[in-house]
């Protein structure tokens, strides 16, 4: 049994394109990793002094985890975890969760119920991050699927409820969109203008490089370990994320199993993909997340249908054998 857990976009920056030597700018750039939303997050600020430069990425850091505290299911005390374990009664939560999760219903209905943000109860019994992952019952997974149905959410303001006591949400596929646009807000509001903020497979490209070129994004060779890139995307005050079959699976008797979960089996999404680009503009982060996923679980002829429904968006499929296929004129460029 193997067990892998990657992040799935990678920037390619050269050092020599950012050292003071360009002429461009007597500022080097000011960069920070911190693990937070079960990921790497890293962000990098070009073309600014370091004391300013530094107390922007840790007001922006402060606001992810602010968020991650309110909107994770697994931290105790959080909007979300009160939601999960409150036996169906309503709880009382702030505007933005409430906010969000209106979103992640909305989604819903667009996806025709392949995004379901009451997939909770289903993704605890797959236990990726267990240092021996298995597939569980199969009676385990038939009960919790019935758990799951977006619409029996009840709100009344800043009051939410769960119909089924035991169903559980999860916001895993729209939150980190979602914070990934809060903490680009915080940045530029603290006088940035040249950086990136990577979530782990969200990425925000704020602005250009700061000698005027777009920023280089590599998108990684499915199962590759993280050591080959497919190909590479050019962006500037951009958003772009990956969403990928390969970011988290393990291998048990022969078949892999991922994390991208169908909500009316219960099992891993099966269909000709490999992984889905979603680009769009600066402040799109959470509907490029969302539609990262759904784009993933339908496949590619139902997603072009659904991204055609779309304003301003573009988007690559990687089906199994690593071909890329573009919609809306994306362009990728292959990597030598």
């Amino acid at each position: 049994m193997r067990f892998i857990k990657k992040i799935t976009v990678v920037l390619m920056l050269c050092t020599l394109l950012i050292i003071p030597q360009t002429g461009c700018s007597n500022e080097e750039p000011v960069s920070e990793n911190q693990f937070l939303l079960d990921t790497v997050c890293t962000l990098t600020v070009y073309g600014m002094g370091e004391a300013d430069a530094q107390a922007a990425i840790d007001k922006a850091f402060e606001c992810c985890r602010d968020y991650e505290n309110m909107l994770s299911k697994t931290v105790e005390g959080s909007d979300i975890y009160r939601i999960n374990h409150a036996g169906g009664e309503f709880v009382t939560v702030e505007p933005e969760t409430r906010e969000l999760i209106e979103q992640g219903m909305e989604y819903g209905d667009l996806s025709e119920g392949m995004f379901d943000i009451t997939i909770g109860a289903v993704s605890e019994l797959w236990d990726f991050h267990a240092d021996h992952p298995q597939v569980p019952e199969a009676a385990r997974i038939e009960e919790a699927v019935k758990t799951v149905d977006y619409k029996k959410i009840q709100i009344k303001g800043n009051q939410v409820r769960l119909e089924n006591p035991g169903a559980r949400i999860d916001l895993g596929g729209i939150a980190k969109g979602y914070i990934a646009d809060r903490m680009t807000e915080v940045m530029e509001e603290a006088g940035v203008e040249h950086a990136t903020v990577n979530l782990g497979g969200n990425l925000v490209a704020i602005g250009e490089r700061e000698e005027g070129r777009p920023w280089r994004i590599g998108i990684e060779l499915p199962y590759s370990n993280g050591s080959e890139i497919l190909g590479s995307v050019d962006l500037a005050d951009k958003t772009l994320v990956t969403s990928g079959v390969y970011e988290r699976y393990f291998e048990q008797d022969g078949t892999l199993y991922h994390h991208v979960l169908d909500p009316n089996t219960g099992y891993p999404i099966d269909n000709s993909l490999n992984a889905v680009v979603i680009l769009g503009n600066k402040g799109r982060s959470m509907e490029c997340d969302v539609l990262g996923t759904v784009c993933l679980a339908l496949g590619e002829e139902k997603s072009r249908k659904l991204l055609s429904r779309m304003e301003g968006l573009q988007a690559a499929f990687i089906d199994k054998s690593n071909e890329i296929t573009t919609f809306n004129g994306m362009e990728i460029t292959p990597a030598e």
